[in-house]
């Protein structure tokens, strides 16, 4: 009997090296999963040699950290025309309305929301022209313009943050650098047109009649 259970207890020993074996990685190069692939293989990683900064050469970048996240976005204000804005808008906006004062901005069309929603002061200062305002009163910068869109733009802002959202400059590698949402977006009209493609297939199109 004792006999027999040593037997059976070796058989069963045996089974078990067989799965053991069949299940582990038995070769070069061979992982349970992604992760134990990326520890392996990460393990003497030195980085990359590839830089973004010859793409950032002539542009004027600052730095930011939005949720955890630290990369380069253009400056604003200098590609700004008119900036300081305050060179002009020397009173509040109310005064200078009610002086009469000629309409400056006459070929701007705020196509953005409805004007029962939004209207200019919805994001500019109308004290302090210099600054944008957020929904609550609170400045903004125009270099931070993103921080504004973020408002009501909730989940392409986290998008972004991410690298999920919007244009890469020298595209993955670092350091990390971005457009922000005015870079590829007209902030007074922010829908991208409809348009054909570079090469319109016509036959295509004649088969779909």
């Amino acid at each position: 009997m004792k006999c027999n259970r040593y037997i059976m207890n070796r058989i069963v020993y045996g089974f078990m090296i067989l799965i053991c074996f069949f299940s582990c990685k038995h070769g070069e190069g061979e992982y349970h999963g992604v992760i134990e692939k990326i520890n392996a293989e990460g393990k003497n990683y030195q980085g990359t040699s590839i830089s973004s900064e010859k793409y950032l050469e002539d542009l004027r970048m600052i730095e930011i950290t939005e949720g955890g996240h630290t990369f380069l976005i253009p400056e604003r204000k200098g590609d700004i025309r008119s900036y300081a804005c305050t060179e002009c808008h020397s009173k509040s906006l109310s005064d200078m309305h009610s002086e009469g004062m000629q309409k400056a901005h006459w070929d701007m069309k705020l196509v953005h929301a409805n004007e029962n929603t939004m209207n200019c002061v919805t994001c500019h200062n109308p004290n302090n022209m210099n600054e944008l305002k957020s929904l609550t009163g609170k400045d903004i910068d125009f270099n931070n313009s993103y921080q504004l869109c973020s408002q009501c733009h909730t989940k392409q802002f986290e998008d972004w943050k991410g690298g999920a959202h919007g244009k890469r400059i020298g595209g993955w590698a670092p350091p990390r650098a971005a457009m922000t949402c005015v870079n590829c977006h007209n902030p007074h009209k922010p829908g991208f047109e409809s348009r054909w493609p570079a090469r319109f297939n016509t036959v295509t199109e004649e088969e779909r009649k």
